[in-house]
């Protein structure tokens, strides 16, 4: 009878762990599923660009340019106050100013947010790197049933911890193990208990070091910084593309006026001369000229204005908008061109030059890429050491009886012991040591290339700049003197001093001289545009225009912004 009680107790008991077994595994497991829930995907993008922006801002100067446009355009992080709104930048009326067409460009333009997506990737490459020396959390449990003939069993349990590398290359690895109800036949006193365990691993000879271990920390965070200075470089390269582009197709909507009106000009001059022939004052050859010039005429009208429609949709394409869209740019913006004229910078070429190696972001990553070279070199050669690492460990269980929160650190299994890996083969190491030299060797001659590239790109820039001023001068006389041709052309004709064929001449050579004023004058503002983008000195606003930085005379050495519009 003292038998079957005591068995009765312990069956009674068995069932209450059991059924409070179940009951916190099912909790535990809602819990887990509750948590997993929660992480939703908009809280991990949220997260993630939130860091990554973070990264940016920190490390965006000022000297870069202006903190705008680089936000992607999924992203949840709001507009920053000075970015263009380009839903409202788009007038009702279609015809789109050089900034709104800038500012359209700057959102919707395909390449563009490419840039922004490869600055936030690059950033986002760097967030991880980090995290590599972030105390890393994991957390598991397990659960499982297993019954046969002779016996049924059901365990679950979880363990948790973290991993750590710190800065000198030492590796820290601690968890905590809970195991709970493995037997449904066994005692439940003795069915839950805990382990922890914790190891660290020193690097005494190769692999220590905050240079060696940080190595890939430090070339993230150099990556970012290199890509916002190639983001921001880009921008001003966008931005005088965009500005090419646009004043592009005004000069070819100015041709299309100019030859229409050429061939307008020439209709009348056919007619009038018609009706001379018709009454015999004007020899029928004559005539036969004048219509053959207007046929002549009529064709280059038409082409101007396919080559204008051609121009004008390649550009829309170039604003990530359908070809089919209905815009026009406006034709303002190429008369406050023509009413400016040209302003030549007061920059002498030493001057530039010294400027640009000063100021070109591509040349800054450049020259901090043998810096990059040279750390290599340090770690690949690290590398060829010896391996001797310092092992510790230890391991502690719980008190039996179910208390789990009881460890017996007297009782522990610690250990300690050295681990050493011989350079008996280090041909890889060996090869790679030897890369990183040549490597070393070809960033230094790339450097030096670039250094040279960056001084014919401004000697180029500025004889061009030089060049389209010139031209402009030049072709703005030639106008001058078409026009005067043109003007006194009815005189002579009423005077029997100029024939069909030099009448005809005159009007074709001021067609000539409009359009290469036009063309020479827009050249000369995108060389203007190209001369400050290759010295580094264009500045991009947030809506997307320019600033033009004017210099002070050459000998004081300093220079003072000025805002400029338009060109």
């Amino acid at each position: 009878m003292g038998v079957f009680m005591v068995s009765k107790l312990k069956n009674r008991k068995f069932r209450h762990y059991r059924r409070a077994g179940s009951i916190y595994f099912v909790f535990g497991v809602s819990l887990i599923l509750v948590m997993v829930a929660g992480c939703s995907t908009e809280h991990y993008k949220a997260e993630a660009d939130k860091e990554v922006y973070d990264i940016i801002n920190g490390k965006w100067k000022k000297d870069y340019g202006d903190k705008s446009n680089y936000i992607i355009n999924d992203s949840n992080v709001p507009a920053r106050p000075n970015d263009i709104q380009v839903a409202k930048a788009v007038p009702p009326s279609g015809v789109l100013t050089l900034a709104q067409a800038i500012a359209i460009a700057t959102a919707h333009n395909r390449d563009y947010q490419r840039q922004k997506e490869q600055l936030y990737l690059t950033a986002l490459d760097l967030t991880l790197a980090r995290h590599r020396f972030a105390r890393q959390w994991f957390g598991t449990v397990d659960a499982s049933y297993l019954r046969n003939a002779a016996d049924e069993q059901i365990g679950y349990g979880a363990e948790t911890g973290f991993d750590q590398l710190l800065a000198d290359g030492a590796q820290i690895t601690t968890s905590i193990a809970i195991d709970w109800a493995r037997f449904l036949t066994g005692d439940p006193d003795t069915s839950l208990g805990s382990v922890l365990a914790a190891s660290v691993t020193q690097p005494l000879l190769r692999g220590r070091g905050r240079k060696i271990v940080q190595e890939n920390l430090t070339q993230a965070e150099r990556n970012a910084l290199y890509q916002i200075r190639t983001f921001n470089r880009y921008r001003k390269t966008f931005v005088v593309s965009i500005v090419d582009a646009y004043y592009r197709v005004l000069q070819q909507k100015d041709a299309v006026t100019n030859a229409k009106n050429s061939y307008e000009s020439k209709v009348q001059l056919r007619a009038r001369l018609q009706m001379e022939a018709n009454e015999g004052v004007t020899p029928r050859f004559q005539v036969d000229q004048a219509e053959q010039s207007e046929l002549l005429a009529r064709d280059g009208y038409i082409r101007a204005e396919q080559r204008y429609e051609q121009l004008l949709d390649t550009f829309k394409i170039t604003l990530a908008l359908p070809t089919d869209a209905d815009i026009e740019l406006d034709e303002n913006e190429l008369k406050a061109l023509q009413k400016i004229g040209i302003v030549e910078p007061d920059y002498e070429l030493e001057i530039a030059v010294e400027t640009a190696l000063a100021q070109r972001l591509d040349l800054a990553n450049s020259a901090d890429g043998v810096e990059d070279a040279e750390r290599k070199v340090i770690v690949a050669a690290d590398n060829l050491g010896v391996e001797l690492n310092l092992i510790g460990s230890a391991g502690v269980n719980s008190a039996p009886e179910t208390k789990i929160e009881r460890l017996q650190f007297q009782n522990g299994t610690y250990s300690l012991g050295l681990e050493a890996d011989l350079p008996l083969d280090r041909k890889a190491e060996r090869n790679a040591y030897r890369e990183a030299l040549i490597t070393l060797e070809q960033r230094r001659r790339s450097y030096e290339n670039d250094v040279d590239e960056v001084k014919l790109d401004v000697r180029d820039a500025y004889r061009k700049l030089r060049e389209e001023a010139e031209s402009y001068r030049t072709q703005y006389k030639a106008l001058e003197l078409a026009q005067i041709r043109v003007s006194v052309s009815p005189i002579l004709w009423e005077a029997g001093r100029m024939n069909a064929r030099d009448y005809l001449e005159s009007q074709d050579d001021l067609l000539q001289a409009q359009n290469n004023v036009t063309s020479a004058l827009v050249s000369h503002a995108i060389a203007k545009l190209n001369f400050f983008r290759d010295i580094g000195i264009l500045q991009v606003k947030p809506d997307g225009m320019w600033i033009e930085p004017i210099p002070k005379p050459a000998q004081t050495n300093t220079t003072e912004q000025t805002e400029v519009d338009s060109g």
